[in-house]
């Protein structure tokens, strides 16, 4: 945009010129008919295109409506005339990235309570290399609820059960407080989690009492020291709220993963601060590492310490997959003090709802699959799988995506763009400017006031009531009672044109015990990642024993 462009549309937002063009018609044509009697055809006009202007702003469903009156109509009108047109003008439904039209429309319907049923069939290509599907069972089963739980923290003074489809970390500051307040409130009217994101608990999550998991980065936000310090009083403060029901301490994420950030001052503002606990108008810096542990031993005492001080709520942690022998390194760090998290989300190196550099949301962190496996075999070669419950989070948004998930060994999924979809989010891409049309990712007050709090609610408890009557479906199709019960032998993946595997086939899974059977001797190691990199691993230090054997890449790991 022209900078004299830029500068009108501080004084004036540019996205309201159609509407003052209308108020103009009705005045130069009112002008017109009373003193040259033109006609008043260009008045009323001009008042029809007023009248709709209004009514956009004062209605409360369509957040483009309300931050682009009249000429947002455009973009609905494109959506009427597609289904006729689209070979010709608009992508397919299964083309654009990172998200399909067909993956956001299936979100929006589901949202808004709409049928998301398909006359004529798939639309996929079911012939093409890589499509995968579920088998389903001659016996079905009959389920009485879609309200499917999971327990996480057993044994722990305040365990925790939690929906199998929750709201993954997104942080008040890359989001607008209406849409964190209504994010919130549609946890708390569907009884599922919210996950704060790094920038910690703000006064709109607090407003509406969704259950929070607390994510704590390493810039210590909401429970730091003038320093940039972990402080206890401050993490006593906010996690025996009882609204605080799992604390997750944030490793790396798949967006960026070791990457640091910076807010820079002049958004830095009273309400950030506030919740951050960070001075206003001043840099607010997240290093790349965390300062409170340095070694995996260190980082379970961190967490037994946080366990301690919340009054034994469940804490774990969240990574996106890098160095193999890293995460061998913690596991060993496990078997050596008897310390383990509660719980582990592993996220994808495709997800991330916020800017980062394109090297990094591109080409750095391995993806779900490959991430989601390593960590649930190597627990599961351990046999520590049953104490930890393994969360995952990487462009979910449907039933069969948690499906897919689960059978890869995940406990329970984390959703974030799928629940700005549900917001109203319409994928334009312009989060990092402060422009979003929708108002979700935002601290602009004039585009912001587009998200109408009471009417996301409803969109948001809706998404997930309804993705997970879907997922009902599938489990009851499967011949299951619950979604955990699915596994890659339900999976079935296309590999060729003529040849299907199931995904137990297809990918490596251990057998419990099985790795530490290896190392002793008893049988072959039973993958090359494993025989390569386990002996590597040492709990005492994230570095391996010997940096120069280091040559297998991460894909490999599920090949």
């Amino acid at each position: 945009m022209p900078a004299w462009l830029t500068a009108l549309d501080r004084y004036f937002p540019i996205r309201y010129l159609v509407m003052l063009c209308c108020g103009a018609m009705v005045l130069g044509g009112g002008i017109g008919w009373w003193a040259h009697h033109l006609g008043p055809w260009t008045a009323l006009v001009g008042l029809a295109g007023l009248g709709i202007g209004v009514r956009d702003l004062r209605q409360p469903q369509r957040s483009v409506l309300r931050n682009y009156p009249v000429i947002g109509h455009l973009r609905y009108l494109l959506e009427f005339i597609r289904p006729e047109i689209r070979q010709y003008f608009i992508e397919s439904d299964n083309e654009a990235a990172p998200f399909s039209r067909q993956q956001r429309s299936l979100v929006y319907q589901r949202a808004k309570g709409d049928p998301d049923k398909r006359p004529f069939g798939t639309q996929l290509d079911v012939h093409q290399e890589g499509f995968e599907w579920l088998n389903h069972s001659l016996a079905p089963t009959t389920l009485t609820s879609h309200d499917f739980r999971v327990t996480i923290g057993a044994g722990r003074a305040q365990p925790y059960s939690a929906s199998v489809f929750n709201i993954s970390a997104m942080s008040f500051g890359a989001l607008s407080a209406n849409a964190i307040l209504a994010l919130n409130g549609g946890a708390k009217q569907g009884g599922f989690m919210h996950d704060t994101g790094e920038g910690s608990i703000s006064a709109h999550h607090r407003t509406h009492g969704g259950d929070l998991v607390w994510e704590i980065g390493s810039g210590y936000f909401g429970c730091r020291d003038d320093a940039g310090r972990f402080s206890e009083e401050q993490f006593v403060a906010n996690a025996t709220d009882p609204q605080v029901r799992l604390i997750e301490v944030k490793l790396s994420q798949g967006a960026k993963p070791g990457h640091g950030g910076v807010l820079p001052g002049p958004k830095v503002t009273i309400e950030i601060a506030q919740a951050r606990g960070v001075p206003v108008g001043v840099d607010c810096v997240s290093p790349a590492a965390h300062s409170a542990f340095s070694t995996p031993v260190e980082l379970l005492q961190f967490l037994d310490r946080l366990r301690t001080l919340s009054g034994g709520k469940p804490v774990g942690f969240k990574l996106c997959i890098g160095h193999p022998w890293e995460w061998f390194a913690i596991c060993k760090a496990m078997l050596a003090t008897g310390l383990r998290p509660d719980f582990i989300v592993v996220d994808g190196g495709e997800g991330g709802t916020g800017a980062a550099p394109l090297e990094f949301t591109d080409h750095v962190g391995a993806p779900l699959q490959e991430g989601l496996l390593l960590v649930h075999n190597t627990l599961v070669g351990l046999n520590l799988r049953q104490h930890i419950r393994l969360g995952a989070s990487g462009k979910i948004v449907s039933a069969f995506d948690i499906a897919r998930a689960m059978a890869l060994g995940a406990d329970y999924c984390n959703s974030a763009r799928g629940f700005m979809f549900a917001l109203g989010c319409i994928q334009a891409q312009h989060c990092h400017t402060g422009q979003c049309p929708t108002g979700v990712a935002t601290q602009d007050p004039g585009r912001q006031r587009a998200l109408v709090v009471p009417d996301k609610i409803e969109r948001v408890r809706r998404f997930h009531e309804n993705t997970l009557h879907a997922l009902q479906e599938l489990v009851q199709a499967a011949g299951l009672r619950h979604p955990g019960e699915i596994t890659a032998g339900h999976i079935v993946r296309r590999v060729s044109n003529d040849q299907v595997r199931l995904l137990r086939n297809q990918l490596c899974f251990l057998q419990p015990g099985e790795l530490l059977r290896a190392e002793r001797g008893e049988c072959d190691w039973p993958h090359k990642v494993y025989e390569i990199y386990w002996p590597l691993a040492q709990a005492g230090c994230f570095a391996p024993t010997d940096p120069s054997d280091t040559a297998l890449t991460v894909r490999e790991m599920a090949t």
